[in-house]
């Protein structure tokens, strides 16, 4: 279990790295606009992101990982 949370979280740092090194600049321009959005919204984002991440990980499980 411990490895499998070590794993996710290793592979989330990954894809946040890649962004950054990446293009960083886009990332500032995406801050902007989240910034520019209502509060509200942005927690509805953040569920939505939220609800979708657990349907993948569920997804995951179901197919074996």
């Amino acid at each position: 279990m411990i490895g499998v949370t070590l794993l996710a979280f290793g592979l989330v740092l990954i894809v946040e790295g890649l962004v950054y090194a990446l293009a960083p600049s886009l990332v500032e321009s995406l801050l902007d606009r989240l910034r520019a959005l209502p509060v509200e919204m942005r927690r509805n984002i953040g569920l939505g992101a939220l609800a979708l991440g657990l349907v993948l990980v569920w997804l995951g499980k179901l197919l074996g990982a």
